[in-house]
């Protein structure tokens, strides 16, 4: 509404519009996520503002019923070999075939039957401990009224504020200092959370734009610290590719985000990396290319440094280059 605001906001180049505070853009869905949390393959969506009381109740009500299953899994296999076991002096043994006294079970419980129990039974189990640990994570954050994404952010705060010794304090603004009214941000009475997802109540010394213009400061200190590279070997952005080496092929990172195609002569603003992979954005030459960005990792051995001269941005002759 007001287009001095935009000084403070992020563009983003794909859905060409301005991001809302807390908003990112996601890969999987194609567009931008109010008060993006992280987008969850198990239920085919994001998880952001509008779901993610919903997300969290789903969270704390599938380990619960995991271990109600666990109980009857339990009794089951309880009550079906207490009178199959003897136990003798120096041995235990099981009779699967029948029970030892009648009536008989009206399901027959034989061995496949106790093997199948005893599988569900470890599934229930660590569906349990899996789940129950991500609901422990998400309250965590919503009682702090952030999202993974934004914990993110304020440790990266902190590295930068640490790294530059600029004297900063940086204070996340939607944390109202109440762990009830942060609650109350995401589960109502109604089921609708507070607000529109565009405007935010924000604690003391702060303002709407706090944390947009701290995203925007790590954005600018991204590109100063990120490295040019220039494709020497074609790769075809395949996840674990085979001739680029067996150290390559077993290292490949272990995450969502997407490989890149590369061909040779391709120039990549690389922003992280490991030992044998990298991370960065590929730099589009021409216009053609329909500005759509392209991030992804890609195997190291097939990149070398680029030189070239930052005031013309041509590259530097009679110099070598190193890898």
């Amino acid at each position: 509404e007001k287009s001095q605001d935009c000084m403070y906001l992020q563009y983003c180049k794909v859905c060409q519009s301005y991001k809302a505070p807390r908003s990112h853009h996601c890969r999987k869905c194609n567009r931008c996520v109010m008060k993006m949390d992280h987008h969850c393959p198990w239920i085919n969506n994001c998880c952001g503002y509008q779901n993610h009381a919903s997300f969290t109740l789903f969270l704390l009500l599938a380990p619960l019923g995991c271990i109600h299953a666990s109980f009857i899994f339990i009794m089951t296999m309880y009550t079906q070999l207490y009178n199959r076991i003897s136990f003798g002096w120096s041995s235990v043994k099981i009779d699967m075939s029948a029970a030892k006294r009648d009536p008989r079970p009206i399901i027959p419980f034989g061995l496949s039957a106790f093997a199948a129990s005893l599988f569900a039974l470890g599934l229930a189990l660590g569906t349990t401990i899996a789940v129950g640990m991500l609901f422990i994570i998400q309250m965590k954050v919503i009682l702090t009224n952030k999202t993974s994404i934004e914990s993110w952010i304020e440790e990266k705060a902190k590295d930068r504020i640490q790294y530059y010794q600029t004297g900063e304090t940086f204070v996340f603004p939607y944390d109202m200092g109440s762990k009830w009214k942060n609650f109350r941000q995401v589960f109502t009475w109604s089921g609708i959370p507070e607000g529109d997802g565009l405007d935010w109540p924000v604690r003391d010394g702060c303002h709407q734009y706090s944390l947009t213009i701290e995203q925007l400061k790590q954005k600018a200190d991204k590109r100063v610290r990120s490295v040019r590279y220039r494709a020497i070997e074609d790769y075809s952005g395949v996840c674990c590719p085979v001739t680029k080496g067996v150290k390559t092929f077993f290292t490949t990172p272990c995450t969502e985000e997407p490989r890149i195609a590369l061909s040779k002569g391709d120039l990549i603003l690389a922003t992280r990396g490991l030992k044998h992979w990298m991370y960065g954005e590929k730099i589009l030459i021409s216009a053609a290319d329909g500005g759509i960005r392209e991030r992804g990792w890609f195997p190291r051995k097939c990149v070398e440094k680029y030189q070239y001269d930052s005031e013309t941005d041509q590259p530097v002759d009679g110099e070598k280059k190193s890898k």
